[in-house]
C-alpha cells in the first residue's frame, strides 16, 4: 500500500527535531492530562509515537484515496445546486475518510474532541495532503479557523462551535470582497447589532471565498459606522444552518479546481462577535492570515514533493537516443535543484512551525498561570522570529513550488503539456500559491521589516554561533561570509535614506536573507543527519551565487536609475 508519510523519511527527521520535546511538554502541560483523558500521552516518547501513528494514517489515506481521486476531482469539480455547493464525488470521499479517521481538529484540545497535537504534526499532515491533491488541501486546511476560534472567542462560542470540527464541520474565511482583495482594511460588508434581538446581522458581498458554503465561517465585517480603515472592522462567526447567505456562483479557476471558490451575498445573516470590536483585522485576522500563510507554505512544499516525484519517475522511464533522460546532465541538474529546493523550503517550513508552536503554547499557558520572566522572554523570542519567518516562508515556498512544477513539466517535454500525466494538473495548481493569502509582493512588504530592524541579521548571527561538526566547517564559513555581504548590502540601501529605493531593492534583500537562513537550516540538518549534506552543499553554493548577483546589482544601482522603472 502506498503511504505518503512512510515514503518521505525527511518528515520523520523533522518530527524528531531536538526542540520538539519542549514543544510537546508545553502542549501537554507536562503530561498532566493523562489523569483526565485515557488517550493523553504518558511522556514525550508516547506523544511522539501518537504523532507518528496518526501521520501514518494520513499518509495511507493520501496514498490510497486522495491521490487516486485527484484527477477525477480536477475534471468534475464542485457544482451549485439549490444554493448549496456539492463537492465532486472524490472530494466528498476524501473528506469522509479523514473525518472517519479523526483528522479534523487535530490541534484542538481534547475537551472539544481534538487530538491536542502540536502544530508541527498538523503542518506535516497538511504537506502530505497537499502532495496528494493541492486543491483538496484547501478544504482540509481551513480547519485553521477552529484555531482562531479557540484562541480568541468567548468560552460560550468555543463550546458551541469547536466540538463541531472533529465531527466533520467544514470551515471558511470570508475576508475578501469585490473591491477589497489584498487591501482588507477596505472591507465594507456591514455588521449591525440589533438591540431588541441581541444579535449581530451581516449584510454585503464577499468574493473569492474558498469553501464558501462551509458549515462554519469567520467573516470580517465593518461594525463601526463612519469608518473606512482597519479600526472599524470586527470578526464574526457565522453558522451555515441559518441559511441567510446566497451563493451567487462558483468561480471557474485555472487550478485547484476541486476547491470551491464562491461569491457570497449576506442578507441579514445572524452572526456572533469574536473577541472585541474593532480588532477584527488588526489582531484576529492577522493571526488567522499567519496561520493561512503557514498552510500555504505546507501546500507549496507538498506541491514541490509531488512535482519532483513525477519528474523523477518520468526521467527514469523515458528514453531518448538509447538511454534514460535522467542520464543527461542537463536533466539530472534540473532534478537535483528541484530536490534541493524542496529540502530547503521544507526545513524553513518546520523551523517556522516550531517557532509558532512555542509562542502559542506559552500563550495558552499564560491563560492558566503567570509565566516566569524566562518563559515570557522565550515566548517573545519565538513570536518575534515567527512573525518574520512566516512571510519569508510564504514568499520562498510559493515561488519554489512554481519553479519546481515548471521544471517538472519541462522534463516531461510535450507530454507534460497534455492531460495524460498528473504534472499538468500540478503545474496549474501551483500557480495560485504566489497569489492567495497575500501575493509574493505583499510578503516582501511584510518581510522587509525584518531587514530594516535587523531581525533577520540577528537570527543569522545567532545561527553563526552554533557549532557544527568539522566536515561542515567550510559551509559554515561560506554562510558567515554571505551574512557579512548581506549586512553591507542592507546598510548600503538603507544608508541612502530614499524610501523608494529601499522598496525597489526589498525583494533582493529579502531573498538574500532567505538564501542565508535556509542555508544555515540545511547545514544544521546535515549536522544531525549526514544524508542531508548533499542538499546543504548544493543549496549554499546556489544561494551564494544568487546573492553575489543581487549584491552586484545593488552596488551598481543609484537613485537616479529609478527613472527607468517609473511609468
Amino acid at each position: 500500500m502506498e503511504n505518503f508519510y512512510r515514503d518521505t523519511p525527511s518528515l520523520r527527521f523533522h518530527l524528531g527535531h531536538p526542540l520538539m520535546e519542549k514543544i510537546v511538554r508545553l502542549k501537554e502541560k507536562d503530561f498532566t492530562e493523562k489523569d483526565h483523558y485515557d488517550e493523553a500521552p504518558m511522556d514525550y516518547e508516547d506523544a511522539l509515537d501518537s504523532y507518528d501513528r496518526v501521520l501514518e494514517i494520513v499518509g495511507e489515506i493520501c496514498g490510497e484515496i486522495i491521490a487516486p481521486n485527484a484527477e477525477s476531482v480536477d475534471k468534475e469539480g464542485p457544482r451549485l445546486e439549490n444554493n448549496e455547493v456539492i463537492y465532486a464525488r472524490g472530494t466528498q470521499e476524501n473528506y469522509d475518510a479523514l473525518v472517519k479517521a479523526g483528522m479534523i481538529g487535530m490541534s484542538l484540545p481534547r475537551k472539544y474532541g481534538g487530538l491536542n497535537f502540536s502544530l508541527v504534526p498538523y503542518v506535516m499532515a497538511a504537506e502530505i495532503v497537499s502532495r496528494a491533491d493541492a486543491g483538496f488541501a484547501n478544504i482540509w486546511g481551513l480547519q485553521d479557523c477552529a484555531e482562531t476560534i479557540h484562541e480568541f472567542a468567548s468560552d460560550e462560542i468555543k463550546e458551541e462551535f469547536l466540538p463541531l470540527f472533529p465531527k466533520g464541520a467544514t470551515a471558511a474565511m470570508d475576508l475578501t470582497e469585490p473591491d477589497a482583495g489584498s487591501d482588507l482594511q477596505a472591507v465594507q460588508l456591514k455588521a449591525t447589532f440589533d438591540e431588541t434581538k441581541g444579535t449581530w446581522f451581516l449584510n454585503g458581498v464577499k468574493r473569492f471565498i474558498t469553501n464558501g458554503d462551509a458549515d462554519v465561517s469567520l467573516v470580517l465585517a465593518r461594525s463601526e459606522e463612519g469608518t473606512n480603515d482597519a479600526r472599524g472592522l470586527s470578526l464574526y462567526v457565522y453558522d451555515r444552518s441559518s441559511k441567510a447567505v446566497t451563493i451567487r456562483r462558483i468561480e471557474n479557476k485555472l487550478g485547484i479546481k476541486g476547491s470551491p471558490t464562491c461569491e457570497l451575498v449576506f442578507r441579514n445573516a445572524p452572526a456572533k462577535l469574536i473577541g472585541d470590536r474593532k480588532f477584527g483585522l488588526i489582531k484576529y485576522v492577522m493571526a488567522l492570515m499567519n496561520s493561512a500563510r503557514l498552510g500555504v507554505g505546507a501546500q507549496s512544499v507538498g506541491i514541490c514533493e509531488a512535482a519532483y516525484r513525477e519528474a523523477h519517475k518520468y526521467a527514469m522511464e523515458r528514453e531518448q537516443f538509447g538511454k534514460s533522460i535522467i542520464k543527461y546532465p542537463a536533466v539530472f541538474e534540473m532534478l537535483t535543484l528541484m530536490k534541493v529546493k524542496t529540502d530547503a523550503v521544507r526545513t524553513l517550513l518546520y523551523e517556522t512551525a516550531r517557532y509558532v508552536d512555542m509562542y502559542k503554547s506559552y500563550g495558552f499557558l499564560a491563560e492558566e498561570r503567570k509565566l516566569s520572566p524566562e518563559e515570557r522572554n522565550e515566548m517573545k523570542y519565538y513570536q518575534r522570529n515567527a512573525d518574520f519567518l512566516t512571510p519569508l516562508l510564504k514568499l520562498v515556498s510559493s515561488e519554489y513550488s512554481n519553479q519546481v512544477a515548471y521544471d517538472a513539466l519541462q522534463i516531461h517535454g510535450g507530454t507534460g503539456f497534455m492531460k495524460d500525466f498528473p504534472i499538468e494538473r500540478i503545474y496549474r495548481d501551483a500557480r495560485i500559491t504566489t497569489i492567495y493569502e497575500g501575493t509574493s509582493q505583499l510578503q516582501v512588504v511584510a518581510a522587509i521589516r525584518g531587514v530594516g530592524n535587523g531581525a533577520y541579521l540577528k537570527l543569522m548571527r545567532e545561527f553563526e554561533e552554533r557549532k557544527v561538526k568539522p566536515a561542515l566547517e567550510h559551509l559554515h564559513s561560506t554562510l558567515v561570509r554571505m551574512t557579512d555581504q548581506f549586512e553591507k548590502a542592507a546598510e548600503r540601501v538603507s544608508g541612502q535614506e530614499e524610501e523608494e529605493l529601499i522598496d525597489f531593492h526589498a525583494r533582493r534583500l529579502v531573498e538574500m536573507a532567505g538564501n542565508i537562513i535556509m542555508g544555515y537550516l540545511l547545514m544544521f540538518d546535515a549536522d544531525r543527519e549526514e544524508a542531508m549534506q548533499r542538499s546543504a552543499e548544493v543549496f549554499i553554493r546556489m544561494g551564494r551565487a544568487d546573492n553575489v548577483g543581487k549584491v552586484s546589482y545593488i552596488n551598481h544601482f543609484s537613485f537616479r536609475d529609478m527613472s527607468d522603472f517609473r511609468m
